[in-house]
């Protein structure tokens, strides 16, 4: 069995130990092969967007001897899923903002008994004021470190419940509650950044310039309370 990387291996100790968990960009099957082999769940149905990766899942999953447990599909984000077949979904390796195009064409994932594990590469922020505008309470997150780049994950479930959120939110979520040291150094990292682009924008757009400084302020805020 391929060693699966830190990425992957996070993603994974997110699920839940379910009947069926759907993996959405499949790339190789590597989670799915992990999950199956490690007695995460009974079944898996691992689906791709285009052809050739989906065939390469296909003979990693043979190779593997996990044909009979492991269902590929060819399927553009959630199109070609059922209600009923999967109760945790991973979406990792994508952009924030299409893993939030993809939830908002899957309408029964507000359904309560579903939990979803994402993992966006780029815009955290625009796929956590998507989830806080939806309904999606954020359970919990963490960060790894893979080739040297830190990674953050989302474990979500929608509520009807009603829900509060300080300034920022969506710029660091439930990191403040994590112990994981990692997610410390995300946010060290993410408050640089905003403050390297409020000063790249300088006069030319005073507003979002301001803004980039109050979120690097409340980032920096809850670090040194994270310290006492």
């Amino acid at each position: 069995m391929k060693r699966l990387s830190p990425r992957l291996k996070e993603a994974a100790a997110l699920v839940r130990k379910v009947d069926t968990i759907a993996d959405i960009g499949t790339d190789h099957a590597y989670l799915p092969i992990y999950l199956i082999g490690h007695g995460i769940c009974r079944r898996v149905i691992a689906s791709d967007l285009r052809k050739g990766p989906l065939e390469n899942a296909r003979a990693n999953v043979e190779a593997a001897g996990f044909g009979e447990q492991i269902e590929l599909r060819l399927s553009d984000g959630l199109t070609n899923y059922r209600a009923d077949e999967a109760q945790d979904i991973v979406i990792a390796g994508m952009g924030g903002i299409l893993i939030a195009e993809i939830l908002d064409k899957t309408p029964w994932l507000k359904r309560g008994d579903k939990h979803l594990v994402l993992q966006p590469m780029t815009h955290a922020e625009y796929l956590r004021a998507y989830l806080m505008a939806n309904g999606y309470r954020i359970l919990r997150e963490s960060v790894c470190e893979d080739d040297g780049k830190l990674y953050c994950f989302m474990s979500c479930a929608h509520t009807d419940e009603p829900q509060k959120f300080d300034a920022f939110y969506e710029y660091y979520g439930e990191l403040p509650n994590s112990s994981d040291q990692l997610a410390a150094v995300y946010l060290r990292r993410l408050a640089a950044r905003c403050l390297r682009e409020a000063a790249a924008i300088g006069e030319t757009d005073k507003k979002r310039s301001a803004r980039l400084r109050q979120i690097a302020q409340k980032l920096e805020s809850i670090l040194a309370n994270k310290e006492q």
